[in-house]
């Protein structure tokens, strides 16, 4: 099994973390003179004079009977990208590791890399858009720390078989990242329920898409106890404001909500799906376990400008890996749909 602590950079291991008043705190008081903050209050109604939980203890307790797992496995940031960018910091010798992906994927990974001087290795998807697991083996060697793997993956919506990622998960002693931000919208089951198999294993979700969050920038890091006690180790003290937990924590009593939000954004997805595909510009609807479709069309440039000029944004991923001449197109509500279908209608 892998030992976490061999991963681990060895700055990391000997850092002190930094201490917050509320860190060094714990029980009831009603008298705060610990932190510096004005005691006076704010000039809008709530305790925004007060530091945060730096922990969001009330958020990981919903989050625990919502996805049936232990608080002591869950770690919040600022951000899935915050995430990320503390798994580089945490096990990444910048300058000397490695770390692989498998494009075209979500771009953050291969930014955060650079940002921490982290080698980047490609191992292309195939024209099918699966995952070459020889080619990601036949670029792993002893300084390669992580395999970032997005399922459903963004730009090209489908989610990558559960046994092509446990091949990755057996074979490989790094961390083994699963950026689950879309798993809301798909067939495929999450890899939670595999957390205790693996310990090297970590998984990234998000408030952002299902849960219509995006504005509060909270991201969902599920890992073993280990991995997020050093996360925690290293984040910034308060990493998730007041407001954004506050909020966050109405947002979860409203699971019934969101769950007709999601069954209603597939339905809509495979609607679109049929509509689109009756243009005879578009060659191509990729199959989708996420909010948005891949779109390969004609002069797919052109086409953005054009709906661009209508007030309609879309994502030309045309420079991105195997995606010549493509379109990631959201799910919009149905109005927006129907806008853009008529938008394309016009093109013909």
């Amino acid at each position: 099994m892998p030992d976490i602590n061999l991963l681990l950079r060895d700055n990391i291991k000997k850092l002190v973390p930094y201490a917050s008043a509320r860190d060094e705190f714990s029980g009831t008081a009603s008298i705060f003179l610990d932190a510096n903050e004005n005691s006076l209050g704010s000039p809008i109604p709530g305790q925004y004079n007060r530091y945060p939980d730096p922990h969001q203890l009330k958020i990981k307790e919903l989050l625990s009977g919502i996805k049936g797992v232990p608080v002591e496995n869950i770690f919040l940031g600022n951000g899935s990208d915050e995430c990320i960018d503390l798994l580089f910091r945490a096990f990444c010798n910048p300058g000397k590791d490695n770390m692989i992906i498998n494009p075209p994927t979500y771009g953050m990974y291969e930014v955060s890399a650079h940002v921490n001087d982290v080698e980047v290795r490609k191992a292309m998807l195939t024209e099918d858009f699966q995952l070459n697991l020889e080619n990601i083996e036949s670029l792993v060697d002893e300084q390669t720390k992580i395999i970032w793997i997005c399922s459903p993956n963004n730009p090209t919506g489908n989610a990558f078989p559960h046994q092509q990622i446990e091949m990755v998960l057996n074979n490989f002693d790094g961390l083994v990242v699963i950026d689950e931000a879309y798993i809301n919208f798909s067939r495929q089951q999450s890899f939670i329920k595999e957390l205790t198999e693996y310990p090297n294993l970590v998984i990234l979700q998000t408030l952002s898409k299902a849960w219509g969050l995006a504005g509060l920038r909270v991201g969902m890091a599920f890992a073993s106890e280990a991995i997020v006690h050093i996360l925690n180790k290293i984040k910034p003290p308060y990493n998730i404001g007041q407001a954004a937990q506050e909020l966050v924590i109405r947002a979860l009593s409203q699971t019934s909500q969101v769950n007709e939000m999601i069954r209603e954004i597939v339905s809509m997805r495979s609607s679109l799906e049929l509509e689109i595909r009756k243009f005879p510009a578009v060659k191509k609807v990729y199959p989708s376990d996420a909010n948005f479709l891949l779109v390969k069309i004609d002069h797919a440039r052109k086409v953005y400008e054009v709906l661009l000029n209508q007030g309609i944004v879309v994502r030309d991923r045309s420079n991105a890996e195997l995606c010549k001449d493509c379109l990631r197109i959201t799910v919009g509500k149905k109005e927006e749909n129907e806008k853009l279908l008529q938008a394309l209608g016009a093109l013909e």
